[in-house]
C-alpha cells in the first residue's frame, strides 16, 4: 500500500514563477484523480490546494493557452509595419564607453549571446564608440530577422551620404530605423527641416525603413509628437524620474516628474507612432535590484510602449533583464 507523502510543487525562472509546498494528500486517490483531469483543470486544482501562488490562475492559464508575453516576443513598432523584439540591446552606455571597454571580441560575443536569447533589436549611433564594430558584430546574423536602429547627430552637409555611411558600416542595404539624435530645443523641427527632408528621401529609396528622433528635453519631445513627420520615438522613461525629459533645454539636465513624459507617450500611441523606452535602468544608476525591478515593471505595465532598450555589458545582465521582464509580463 502506498504511503501518504508530501508533494512540493515548484516552478521557477519563467512566466510561471511560484513555489508552494509541501502538499500532503492520499497518493492513490488524489494523484490518480488529478491525472484524470486535463492540464487546465490541474492548474486550478494546484492553485486551490497550495493557497500560496504568487501569480493568478488567469496568468497560469494565459501561459497554458499560448498567449503569454515574453521579453523576446516580436512586437509591432507602432504602425510602421516593422517588428522588433520587446527587449532591445543598447550599444552606447555612456556614449559606448561601457561596451567599448569590453574589447571588440567580447563585444561581438555579447551581441551574439543577446541574439541567441531572442533579442533581435540592436540600438546604435554614429556617436557611440561601438559604431565601427557593429558590422562585424552583426555579420552572419540573418538580416531579415534583426532590427537595426541608428542615429545621426548634428546637421551633416550631405545627409544621404551620412546615411550611406551607416549602411556601409553595418554592411547592409538598409537601416530599419534612423533617428535624428538628441534633440533638446523647442521648435527644433523648423531648424532641422533640411535633415528631415533628406530622411524622407532616404526612406523613399528604402535606404531606411522608418524615421524618427530621440529627445532629451520635454519641449523637444512635445515638438516631436506634434509633427506628423515622426514615425518612431526613442523616449527616456522610468518611474524614479532619473535622466528623463524635463523643461530645461539641455541634454544633460534631468526632469523630476515622469507624468508629463507619460502624457506625451499616450499621444504618440494615439497617433500610431512606434514608441521605444530608454533609460530603463536610469543610465546605469539603478544598481539596487529593487530599482531595476520597479522600473522594468513600470515599463511593462505601460501598454503604449512597444519595446525597451537597455545597454548591457554582460550575459548575466541580459539574463536578468529577460527574467524580470518575463515575470512582469506574466503578472500584468
Amino acid at each position: 500500500m502506498h504511503q501518504c507523502r508530501p508533494l512540493a510543487i515548484s516552478v521557477r525562472n519563467g512566466p510561471l514563477d511560484w513555489h508552494a509546498g509541501p502538499i500532503t494528500f492520499h497518493w492513490e486517490k488524489s494523484i490518480m484523480s488529478l491525472l484524470r483531469t486535463n492540464r487546465r483543470q490541474f492548474i486550478h486544482t494546484a492553485v486551490a490546494l497550495t493557497g500560496a501562488a504568487v501569480i493568478s490562475p488567469s496568468a497560469l492559464l494565459a501561459s497554458e493557452s499560448g498567449t503569454r508575453r515574453t521579453a523576446v516576443d516580436q512586437v509591432a513598432l507602432g504602425k510602421t509595419g516593422l517588428k522588433v523584439s520587446r527587449l532591445g540591446m543598447g550599444t552606447g552606455s555612456n556614449s559606448g564607453q561601457v561596451q567599448r571597454a569590453l574589447g571588440k571580441e567580447n563585444f561581438i560575443r555579447l551581441i551574439r549571446y543577446a541574439y541567441d536569447q531572442g533579442i533581435t533589436y540592436f540600438d546604435c549611433a554614429q556617436s557611440y564608440q561601438t559604431f565601427e564594430w557593429m558590422g562585424d558584430a552583426l555579420k552572419g546574423l540573418p538580416r531579415e530577422k534583426i532590427f537595426i536602429q541608428s542615429k545621426i547627430p548634428g546637421k551633416p552637409d550631405d545627409v544621404l551620404a551620412a546615411i550611406d555611411r551607416h549602411r556601409q558600416v553595418f554592411k547592409t542595404d538598409y537601416v530599419d530605423s534612423m533617428l535624428i539624435h538628441c534633440m533638446v530645443k523647442d521648435g527644433w523641427t523648423d531648424e532641422w527641416k533640411r535633415i528631415m527632408d533628406a530622411f524622407d528621401e532616404a526612406k523613399g529609396k528604402k535606404h531606411i525603413l522608418s524615421k524618427g528622433v530621440s529627445c532629451h528635453s520635454l519641449p523637444a519631445l512635445r515638438a516631436a509628437v506634434a509633427t506628423p513627420w515622426t514615425d518612431v520615438h526613442l523616449v527616456r522613461v522610468n518611474p524614479q524620474a532619473k535622466h528623463i525629459d524635463g523643461m530645461a533645454q539641455t541634454w544633460n539636465e534631468s526632469g523630476d516628474k515622469i507624468e508629463p513624459v507619460i502624457a506625451e507617450i499616450k499621444t504618440m500611441r494615439e497617433k500610431g507612432r512606434g514608441v521605444i523606452g530608454m533609460k530603463i535602468i536610469g543610465n546605469g544608476d539603478f544598481t539596487a535590484p529593487e530599482d531595476r525591478e520597479k522600473s522594468i515593471r513600470f515599463a511593462m505595465a505601460c501598454k503604449e510602449i512597444d519595446t525597451v532598450v537597455i545597454g548591457f555589458k554582460s550575459p548575466q545582465e541580459i539574463d536578468e533583464a529577460i527574467s524580470r521582464m518575463n515575470r512582469a509580463l506574466a503578472e500584468a
